[in-house]
């Protein structure tokens, strides 16, 4: 049961949400401050970013296509790529060394570093750890269809957010698949990956293959 606290999800040493997310159990708690969190950084002061458009620091060598668009609140590290069509609904803390791609919407996140969004991807309401990556297509589901908060189901154990809002909560090192779905809520351990064409829910295990919800296996370690 302890795959799911944030502490155990990701590595968030170095990074400028360190304190925020040392100060939470679950990553979910994070959400509701992502905005206040960015404002608080931006008024604290950024070494080594510069603003962009009233809202908007970006560090060293970012990359920003001319059609991609940022709204504020945002935080882009260094080192990071925006892509041509990319649009940053605003409330979004980048990383260093990340790729947000062609025609991708992002809104009210955190990503840590390496992190890749490259192509058609929608990342709502949520967390992406180090090196987290999502396939082309794949997004992260943030509302339910009738609205209600958000229950994240961990086997017999049901967390009750009190949020409508949740979209994916990836681990460090996680990998989607092209085209997945991942319902509102979704937490896939660190390590783990996602086939293709894959609709996930609930909490899934560190350290494993997910074939289908029905078929999931513990990754080989390799030599």
């Amino acid at each position: 049961m302890n795959n799911i606290t944030t502490a155990r999800l990701y590595d968030a040493s170095g990074s400028l949400a360190e304190p925020w997310f040392q100060a939470t159990t679950y990553p979910w708690e994070l959400l509701p401050v992502i905005k206040e969190m960015i404002r608080t950084l931006i008024e604290k002061g950024l070494p080594g970013y510069t603003e962009v458009e009233p809202g908007v620091w970006v560090g060293e060598n970012v990359k920003i296509a001319k059609t991609a668009t940022i709204e504020p609140p945002a935080i882009i590290g260094a080192n990071t790529e925006i892509r041509p069509g990319a649009y940053l609904r605003g409330n979004v803390l980048c990383g260093e060394e990340c790729v947000l791609g062609n025609s991708s919407e992002l809104k009210n996140c955190v990503l840590l570093k390496h992190v890749q969004v490259p192509h058609y991807n929608y990342v709502g309401d949520s967390i992406l750890g180090n090196f987290a990556h999502m396939g082309a297509g794949s997004i992260c589901s943030n509302l339910k269809s009738d609205g209600r908060a958000v229950v994240i189901h961990d086997g017999d154990v049901s967390y009750e957010t009190g949020l409508r809002k949740i979209g994916g909560l990836l681990g460090d090192h996680a990998d989607i698949g092209c085209g997945c779905v991942l319902n509102p809520g979704t937490v896939i351990g660190k390590g783990s990956r996602v086939y293709p064409l894959t609709s996930v829910r609930g909490v899934i295990a560190e350290g494993v293959i997910v074939k289908s919800l029905h078929d999931i296996v513990v990754m080989e370690e390799r030599g």
